[in-house]
């Protein structure tokens, strides 16, 4: 849907939220309630039978949630949005509603570890396939959709590795098949790109991540067409459950207002802390998409504002190594999330990434010396200084 406010940082604070609805609160209110009231028992059925709009129970619909989604949805100039307990409660609910046994999925070539599992699950229960991807050319593309393919599943930046996929190549081939795709846009947000404008079908988060920002709620999004999303709603989201909880919602309006101006210093500090990395004796290879010897920094000036908060390293060293470097820092936290205040630090071989089998893993990039950084919003310099001195004792 087409927002109504011209610019991105208006639309965070305003989209999707009329104070005049809401007895002149300036803050949306949070609708603490598991079920809604019926005028009569003729309106209850006309609700339930679609024939009037209102709401019926939480797990169907509930104010705050819906500001939530009409604001995300403007935000990724999708039609409509749809949110959901968990980053992985969006993508079992897209994937399922996309598929059916036996059909066949086509994957970018690394995964988060969660949606890996997913997928190893999918195919072992209901046989539906998967390949994986470099999608570096239509070519290799074309070549691995088959007549069964239902969607193209796409990570860019993928994680933990920080490659690029070319999206509106990739949207070029998929509508050749007819075939939707499906984005983890979690790594950029919505400010830095937006997969819909580039011809991308779906659009998923783990809004636990940037979009909250602030370390204290875990929550998923999609964005697409009405009607498909409305076909989510109604089936996989209701019937399975994963729905997002009222305060859970109301978390993610107050951490969207600061989306833009949390996102401009995440992406300040990471420039900064990437060229310390890249010229420590102690590290072997830094993978950041700002990086102008990034073998995808093409993709990233087509399709991406800026290059991120997340930074992946590996170390001359071992597993060993690796971990030592983590145990000797001082205030950097030793967490697997990403898109906090605080910087995170993790080693993806053993903990994002563990449930992934070794040989996929370190076909996907992912080795004992990768190391995962999401640089936070404090002072760059005291990023730097624990890091250093923790590589220097490595």
């Amino acid at each position: 849907m087409a927002g109504k406010y011209k610019h991105f940082e208006t639309s965070v604070i305003h989209e999707g939220y009329d104070a005049k609805d809401m007895l002149d609160s300036l803050t949306t209110p949070l609708f603490q309630t598991s079920t809604f009231t019926f005028e009569t028992a003729e309106q209850g059925e006309r609700r339930f039978a679609g024939d009037e709009a209102g709401f019926i129970y939480s797990r169907l619909g509930n104010p705050t949630v819906s500001v939530l989604e009409e604001r995300i949805a403007a935000l990724e100039n999708g039609e409509r949005g749809l949110a959901f307990g968990s980053g992985m409660a969006a993508v079992s609910a897209v994937l399922v509603a996309l598929t059916k046994a036996h059909d066949h999925i086509v994957c970018s070539s690394g995964l988060y570890g969660c949606t890996f599992g997913l997928l190893a699950m999918m195919e072992e229960k209901y046989h539906i396939t998967h390949d994986f991807s470099g999608m570096e050319s239509t070519e290799k593309l074309r070549a691995i959709i088959k007549p069964e393919t239902a969607c193209i599943y796409v990570e860019t930046p993928i994680n933990p590795t920080m490659k690029l996929i070319d999206l509106e190549m990739v949207a070029n081939v998929a509508k050749e098949f007819n075939v939707p795709v499906v984005v983890d846009n979690t790594f950029s947000s919505p400010y830095l790109q937006r997969p819909l404008d580039l011809g991308c079908d779906v659009v998923i988060h783990s809004a636990t991540k940037y979009i909250g920002g602030h370390g204290d709620v875990v929550a998923g999004l999609a964005v697409g067409k009405k009607e498909f999303l409305d076909s989510v709603q109604m089936t996989t989201q209701k019937d399975i459950g994963g729905i997002i909880s009222p305060f859970d919602a109301w978390l993610l309006i107050r951490g969207l207002k600061t989306l833009p101006i949390r996102l401009d210093r995440h992406c300040d500090n990471a420039e900064k802390i990437f060229v310390k990395l890249r010229n420590h004796p102690k590290v072997a290879n830094v993978y950041y998409p700002d990086d102008e010897a990034h073998p995808d920094y093409l993709i990233r000036e087509k399709q991406m504002k800026r290059g991120g908060g997340v930074i992946s390293f590996e170390i001359n060293g071992t597993k060993q190594d690796a971990q030592a470097l983590l145990n000797a820092l001082s205030f950097l936290k030793i967490a697997v999330s990403l898109g906090d205040a605080e910087t995170l630090i993790e080693h993806p071989a053993t903990m994002t990434h563990a449930v992934i089998p070794e040989t996929s893993r370190l076909k996907m990039g992912i080795t004992d010396q990768l190391i995962r950084l999401s640089v936070g919003l404090e002072a760059w310099e005291d990023i730097w200084h624990d890091l250093e001195q923790a590589l220097d004792k490595m």
